[in-house]
């Protein structure tokens, strides 16, 4: 039996590229996020849903270089990035109050188009 095997390379992981919803509804970046999407306080991001599917619960990050009106520019506080997103979370219905919403940040970009896909993993937020 010839078979040809294609091995995965492992890659050196930073630690896990996501994004979290702040109980405040702000989308907050891990440092390895941080750095694969080169955010910086001059960086703008457009968010949005699929709109063909809606059973599709992921969210879609566009890069933009310059401010437009669909475009949300990155905050920083510290050494933290972040989004202004709770209208956005309230609009679609997303359940960051009750639930610790975390995303996996997935690159789907095209050759003319930085594109990133959010995948969510959700688990109740631990009482205090």
């Amino acid at each position: 039996m010839n078979m040809e095997i294609n091995f995965w390379k492992p890659t050196n992981s930073l630690g896990v590229i996501k994004a979290t919803i702040h109980q405040s509804g702000k989308l907050g970046f891990s440092q390895p996020a941080i750095d694969k999407l080169n955010l910086t306080q001059n960086t703008y991001l457009m968010i949005g849903t699929n709109k063909e599917n809606r059973k599709d619960n992921n969210i879609y990050l566009a890069i933009s270089k310059e401010s437009n009106e669909l475009a949300i520019k990155v905050n920083k506080a510290g050494n933290y990035y972040y989004l202004n997103t709770k209208d956005f979370f309230n609009e679609i219905g997303v359940d960051y109050k009750s639930k610790s919403v975390i995303y996996d940040i997935i690159d789907i970009s095209s050759s003319n188009e930085k594109m990133y896909k959010l995948v969510p993993r959700e688990k109740d937020r631990k009482k205090k």
